[in-house]
């Protein structure tokens, strides 16, 4: 009788060694696959910072471009101005008015994408920021940058207009050359702001996003 109680002790012993150990390897391999998640989530927030900051840099280059030459229109308008008043010679051109509305637009749009692309470049980039804050203000500044290259183009015409003194011949061509950029930048940019309107909080898959950040940095 002795006997059969001390191995029943050694066999209870047996079974809780084994139950531990069994417990132990399932704790260790959650920790592993944690630190692997957490590894992996790092390194696309390191790819996707490398790619935002390229991305923001190059766009505040060419938004401080455009304001620069929408800046220099608008003080050098063509016709000249009047020297005794000081106002534009054209004031009254129906193309002149395009002019000034399509230079102060591209102006301003491109002076909120510069911001938008600054704000981008001096984030922290912390993961919280790849749900909402980077991607918004990404959005934002490629669209504002697309607006203020149409309305650049638009500024274009009006003064090929003028100058060309309203002559179809002359005019129409011109226009039609002047849309190329506009639509290339359209087809070449659009799909990705789509990929980060899904991909973030503003889109259907906002959860999916937020329990793991999607990789559209990563497939660009």
């Amino acid at each position: 009788m002795m006997m059969s109680s001390s191995d029943d002790d050694i066999d209870d012993e047996i079974n809780d060694t084994q139950i531990a150990t069994r417990d132990l390897h399932k704790l260790s391999s959650t920790k592993t696959k944690e630190r692997s998640r957490q590894r992996s989530s790092a390194d696309d927030a390191a790819a996707g910072e490398k790619w935002m900051k390229e991305t923001a840099t190059s766009s505040t280059v060419v938004g401080s471009l455009i304001i620069t030459i929408m800046f220099t229109a608008a003080c050098t308008v063509p016709g000249g101005n009047n020297q005794e008043k000081g106002t534009p010679i054209l004031l009254h051109d129906k193309a002149f008015k395009i002019f000034i509305a399509s230079d102060a637009l591209s102006l301003f749009a491109a002076s909120t994408s510069v911001l938008m692309f600054l704000g981008i470049l001096t984030s922290r980039y912390a993961e919280a920021d790849f749900r909402r804050s980077l991607p918004t203000k990404l959005v934002i500044g490629l669209s504002t940058l697309f607006v203020s290259i149409a309305a650049m183009m638009v500024t274009f015409c009006a003064t090929v207009m003028i100058v060309m003194d309203h002559r179809p011949l002359y005019v129409v061509p011109i226009v039609m050359m002047a849309s190329v950029p506009v639509t290339l930048f359209m087809f070449l940019q659009f799909p990705l702001l789509v990929q980060i309107f899904r991909a973030t909080n503003y889109g259907p898959h906002s959860n999916q996003f937020d329990r793991k950040m999607k990789p559209w940095l990563l497939s660009l």
